[in-house]
């Protein structure tokens, strides 16, 4: 077993208060969305919203209530549709990227337990096996998010689909992770050397630092896909 450094009490608390604003606006959206019923008309923004509150916390929640929401099934009904080519850019980025961070988000947590329960390393290091492994189930994720959300604006066929969703959500894809390991890469291998435990609020509170930076390295590419009409503008 790989050695690791043990977060102080203090940056362990923090990170416990992170996880819990996160877990709880995380319930909060699920809540209005399943029991509440304002489903989003693209069903798949039923599940991004929720993820994206895992990394965002808080700040997912203000932008579901304040703009999310707005494309739910009852307030359609009652106050319209939303035209997203009215909509700023910076409201379109934000959803397009959250789109592409839900998928990862969700791929990035299966490989971090996976290379967690197996022990699996490379070149000894933990850190290269969460790499390897976070990347493919992310890539895989990510795509099948975008299926979802492609073939229904577009109304194509399954293997079409595969093709646009690759082809849209790879680069995107790529981006985010590479904000993301280069934060994991940080605060493991340089901040906390040997690494923090996966079993500490600390890891996840700094995994969610990281996510968020992948978000911010994804705007850009997200910001020419959608520019290119490889991305549809939600």
């Amino acid at each position: 077993m790989e050695p690791h450094t043990t977060p102080a009490g203090w940056i362990e608390a923090i990170g416990w208060v992170s996880l819990g604003l996160a877990f709880l606006s995380t319930l909060l959206i699920a809540v209005d969305i399943f029991a509440r019923g304002y489903r989003q008309k693209m069903w798949i923004m039923n599940l991004v919203y929720p993820i994206t509150a895992l990394y965002w916390g808080p700040v997912a929640l203000w932008f579901y209530g304040a703009h999310g929401r707005k494309d739910a099934q009852p307030v359609i009904e009652e106050q319209g549709q939303p035209d997203p080519e009215k909509l700023p850019a910076w409201q379109v980025m934000s959803k397009a990227v959250s789109h592409c961070g839900a998928g990862c988000t969700l791929g990035d947590i299966a490989g971090e337990w996976l290379v967690f329960a197996t022990g699996l390393t490379i070149a000894g290091k933990a850190l290269y096996a969460d790499f390897v492994f976070d990347f493919v189930f992310a890539w895989t994720l990510g795509v099948v998010f975008q299926y979802f959300t492609i073939v229904p604006m577009r109304d194509i066929g399954r293997a079409e689909g595969i093709r646009a969703a690759i082809k849209a959500d790879t680069l995107s894809i790529l981006a985010f992770q590479l904000g993301l390991f280069l934060g994991m890469w940080v605060y493991q291998e340089i901040i906390f050397s040997p690494g923090l435990p996966k079993t500490s609020a600390a890891y996840w509170m700094l995994m969610q630092v990281s996510m968020v930076f992948g978000f911010f390295t994804a705007w850009p590419v997200n910001a020419w896909l959608v520019r290119k009409g490889l991305k549809e503008r939600m």
